[in-house]
């Protein structure tokens, strides 16, 4: 969704979502630089490589890494979901920006939401699927 801030910039929105994280990011014209949750981005995600370029794989693939800056709000899960949950923002937000961003979006995966969650704990197991010891006697 386009819409225009205060200071009349234009952004672009895109929600993420990733295990049971949800992340509302916006993609604002400046330097590249990524705030989450108010904090720099490098500092939030512990400067974890894989993380940070994970996040900002979908503007790698456009080569729109320093012409848009990315502001998050996230929650919810662990890191590693929230930033799958970024990158799926952040290539969803890309797509509005211009449709013709898709098709190479697409075709990396970053459009194609991770549908895997945690499996629920069933009655007379210790976790989802791990029974008690068996005896035989």
């Amino acid at each position: 969704m386009q819409a225009t801030d205060k200071s009349d910039r234009v952004m672009y929105w895109g929600t993420g979502r990733r295990k049971s994280a949800v992340a509302r990011v916006r993609l604002v014209p400046g330097t590249g630089k990524m705030v989450i949750n108010g904090k720099d981005g490098d500092l939030y995600l512990q400067f974890n490589a894989a993380y940070l370029s994970g996040a900002k794989a979908p503007l790698a693939t456009l080569g729109l890494e320093s012409e848009y800056d990315i502001l998050v709000n996230v929650h919810g899960g662990g890191l590693t979901g929230q930033a799958d949950s970024i990158r799926l923002g952040v290539a969803r937000a890309l797509c509005e920006l211009d449709p013709e961003n898709r098709k190479p979006l697409k075709v990396e995966g970053y459009l194609t939401r991770d549908p895997r969650a945690k499996e629920r704990k069933k009655y007379g197991l210790h976790k989802a699927r791990k029974a008690p010891q068996y005896s035989k006697r």
